[in-house]
């Protein structure tokens, strides 16, 4: 990665309960149509880290946070984005704990007000202000509330996010310069798809290839990803029924499945900010 460059690692790329499910035949596991051969298809929860400028910001803290950043060799984060607090997305909050020692300090975090009052209602203790006398003990954050629309900077790194339909709740999506995520979307508004349009590569939830109730499908996100000119798709969050290899043989060129500890180098755009 060069100084004009941001990284993207995709910590995690599966749904809510990873690939393979609990369960299975002899109880090694539910693979669904995925190829239990094939190492890609091993998804755990979704989950991404973004460095440029020697910062980085890690989005979400799943119940796989400390196997991911170990995995993946990140020793730092300066700053979380939460993008909803269903519990795939923020039951490894404990782990920032290790990181508040390492950047010896409370880390900001950063969501909508809704998402940020249920991570105090079920994590007060990490709202609560540090005691220097004591060594970190338990995970310290800042919250820092966001509102959709609204271009904000995060570990150095500026973003505009936007409001996305998750079904029964509302998720954040961003876009950073040539870099867009939307994990746990179902449907799009306008102004979410006035923001995405034309971006280089977009990281894109696609649970399944069946219509469902709170996540977009195989076709609709084709469809988005046409209608947006977007010059690469990579899917994430995907369940058992997305198998790497079938993907891979029945995708268009420019669209992608992911795969845990995928890396993804951006270049750098000189806007700030999409408006």
């Amino acid at each position: 990665m060069t100084s004009a460059a941001m990284r993207v690692v995709v910590l995690g790329c599966g749904g809510s309960a990873g690939v393979p499910l609990i369960g299975g035949p002899d109880g090694s596991g539910d693979w669904g149509a995925c190829d239990p051969h094939e190492p890609r298809n091993r998804r755990l929860r979704t989950s991404i880290t973004l460095c440029a400028g020697g910062q980085t910001l890690l989005v979400d803290t799943g119940p796989d946070l400390r196997t991911q950043l170990l995995a993946n060799g990140i020793t730092r984060v300066d700053a979380i984005l939460y993008t909803h607090a269903h519990a795939d997305h923020v039951t490894g909050l404990d782990e920032v704990r290790i990181l508040n020692r390492i950047a010896r300090r409370a880390l900001p975090a950063y969501g909508m007000a809704v998402t940020l009052d249920e991570l105090r209602r079920r994590f007060d203790y990490a709202f609560k202000p540090h005691d220097e006398k004591l060594f970190f003990y338990r995970p310290v954050l800042t919250p820092e509330v966001i509102v959709p629309g609204e271009c904000v900077e995060m570990a150095g790194i500026a973003a505009r996010v936007f409001l996305q339909d998750h079904g029964f709740v509302s998720s954040l999506g961003f876009r950073a310069g040539n870099f867009a995520y939307s994990t746990d979307v179902v449907t799009l508004d306008q102004t979410a798809l006035s923001i995405l349009e034309g971006v280089d590569t977009w990281l894109v939830g696609c649970f399944q290839r069946a219509p469902h109730k709170t996540h977009a499908h195989l076709e609709r996100v084709l469809e988005w990803v046409t209608r947006l000119r977007v010059r690469r798709a990579v899917l994430t969050h995907m369940g058992t029924d997305m198998d790497w290899g079938w993907l891979t043989r029945h995708l268009p060129s420019h669209v992608e499945p992911a795969y845990d500890g995928l890396v993804l180098d951006i270049p750098v755009d000189a806007r700030p900010c999409k408006k």
